[in-house]
């Protein structure tokens, strides 16, 4: 009898021995898992840091090139167009002028006087590219119904734009961004698409501004745009992403799910927006 209490006491006893060396060696493992799983967070924390950083770098260069290209192209008009202009009615207008006869006198006033018109002019279109007087004056809404007209006008595709709610308008230099950002990528459809449409349509919801361009032609998807954002080409795409994150805003291009035309959508915060009144 004693005997076999012992036996059974032996075999509680081992069945507790292994019973504790299993929950040990589980929990062992569980916390193994849990540190390695922890490791592997964070290196997939860091991986996306880092390409969050190599991102912000690509688009901080391509801004930095946009606005690089901008004053470049503005000195180049300046130098090349503007200061031929200037000189020659300097030329008209020198010291010897006093000492000629009237008739040649007003024959110069009035060359240098053209010569000042042209280039008043120049300056003018200088301006105008930097901030269209359309946009500057009446606002978005008024320079992209504008830009559309005169695409339409153009007879060679069917273009049209519809804003919905724009009773407060944004602030003017988000206007001036949303207004660059359509225009490249109008110019990109017209140039790469060979579309027979363009249809862009504005609506708010809350706090957000929406303007959505549709068309029928080739178009890119979101995952293609976030590829040339990283590449070395596409420095159009780069351009509209720097501009969108100086206004804090988001892009998308998906392909509709009829698969017969493409959609871009730019989604924009309106804080404190601009009343116009």
């Amino acid at each position: 009898m004693f005997f076999l209490q012992a036996s059974n006491t032996s075999g509680i006893s081992m069945v507790l021995f292994i019973g504790t060396l299993g929950m040990l060696v589980l929990t062992i493992g569980l916390i193994m898992f849990i540190i390695f799983h922890q490791r592997k967070v964070i290196r997939y924390q860091n991986k996306l840091q880092q390409m969050e950083h190599e991102q912000q770098k690509v688009l901080l260069n391509a801004s930095i090139r946009l606005q690089e290209e901008e004053r470049q192209r503005i000195a180049a008009d300046l130098h090349d167009d503007a200061g031929p202009l200037l000189a020659t009615a300097r030329l008209y207008l020198n010291e010897n002028l006093v000492n000629q006869d009237k008739a040649t006198q007003l024959q110069s006033i009035y060359q240098a006087r053209q010569i000042l018109d042209d280039t008043i002019q120049l300056v003018r279109n200088i301006s105008h590219s930097l901030m269209p007087p359309t946009l500057k004056n009446f606002g978005l809404e008024s320079a992209v119904n504008d830009l559309f007209q005169k695409i339409s006008g153009s007879g060679s595709i069917n273009a049209s734009s519809r804003f919905h709610d724009y009773k407060e308008r944004l602030k003017p230099e988000k206007e001036l961004i949303v207004f660059r950002v359509v225009q490249e990528l109008i110019n990109n459809i017209l140039k790469h698409s060979s579309s027979s449409f363009i249809h862009l349509t504005q609506n708010s919801h809350g706090d957000k501004f929406f303007l959505r361009i549709h068309h029928d032609g080739r178009g890119i998807i979101q995952s293609d745009f976030d590829k040339l954002n990283k590449s070395h080409i596409g420095l159009g795409l780069k351009n509209i992403s720097s501009r969108l994150k100086v206004a804090h805003g988001s892009i998308n291009f998906e392909k509709d799910v009829s698969q017969t035309y493409y959609k871009v959508t730019l989604e924009i915060p309106k804080d404190h927006p601009y009343n116009h009144d």
